[in-house]
């Protein structure tokens, strides 16, 4: 596929260390990214990947 750019940018799927949900956040947020069920800080932004603060699962292509 010409023209096409590849991205190296990743959606990771992580477990909430409080509540054990799992959801899947995107690997270079540009904010905190909450637990949909108890609201705890799962991944802060830095300048590029995110500091994940859960459990990593996954890592999703």
């Amino acid at each position: 596929m010409k023209g096409l750019k590849q991205t190296n940018s990743k959606f990771i799927k992580v477990r909430c260390p409080k509540c054990k949900n799992e959801q899947i956040i995107f690997g270079k947020a540009s904010t905190n990214v909450k637990c949909l069920i108890c609201q705890m800080v799962l991944a802060k932004p830095t300048s590029g990947k995110s500091k994940v603060k859960a459990r990593v699962l996954e890592v999703l292509e």
